[in-house]
């Protein structure tokens, strides 16, 4: 491994969680899994290793932020079988694949499936940490798109049945009147119903909730 010094590795201020976020080392060479955490911990990143994808496993809580530094070939569960199962499982927490050999077809596969990156041993300090940086901000950025889902979604479950129904018919670009008529009812209780959901949407605009629902939906985030 290159030994230059790269400076603690830092992500940006809107995206920084408030629990910190761990690398997971996975690897069954206990020599590997010292000499990577001494040298990411020197980058000042808060690691965690583990013998055996099973280990991982065992403890690896899915709602913490992090990512995770995996060895392809080690013996039970290998590497892509660990980032097969978490895929069925509906954890995306970011995977960087570390291997002795350059096996491109497995290196494809996993691209394929996610990997942010495939990195062959001796891993090259630069960009080991290149990876990681990167995977901490994917990490992040899905972990804020999942929130503003789930906020949304909260705020969508508050609605009542007419206002989420005034409220469908506001997306499609109905004008009240319009809704009235497709409701049968009357205009100015179309007005109260769309303020009210407006105001429980937490929205001040049409565009605006257009957005909000878009990127829930879509699991749209950004970085601002």
């Amino acid at each position: 491994m290159q030994e230059a010094r790269l400076g603690t590795q830092r992500q940006p201020a809107s995206l920084v969680h408030e629990e910190p976020a761990q690398v997971h080392i996975v690897d069954d060479d206990a020599a590997v899994r010292s000499a990577l955490a001494r040298l990411l911990r020197s980058h000042g990143y808060d690691t965690v290793d583990h013998p055996s994808a099973e280990s991982f496993l065992a403890s690896h809580d899915p709602d913490a932020p992090g990512c995770i530094v995996l060895d392809v070939a080690m013996p039970g569960l290998d590497g892509p079988g660990l980032q097969q199962k978490l895929q069925e499982e509906g954890d995306a927490m970011p995977v960087i694949f570390l291997t002795g050999s350059a096996d491109v077809p497995i290196c494809a596969a996993a691209m394929r499936k996610g990997a942010v990156d495939f990195l062959t041993k001796p891993v090259d300090e630069r960009e080991l940490v290149r990876a990681i940086t990167m995977a901490l901000q994917h990490d992040a950025v899905r972990r804020l798109a999942r929130h503003q889902k789930d906020a949304t979604d909260g705020r969508l479950a508050s609605l009542t049945p007419r206002e989420r129904e005034v409220l469908d018919h506001v997306m499609n670009g109905r004008l009240n009147k319009q809704i009235a008529s497709d409701l049968g009812t009357a205009e100015k209780t179309v007005k109260v119903h769309r303020a009210r959901a407006m105001e429980k949407m937490h929205v001040r605009s049409v565009a605006e909730l257009v957005r909000m629902v878009e990127r829930a939906r879509f699991g749209i985030s950004w970085l601002g």
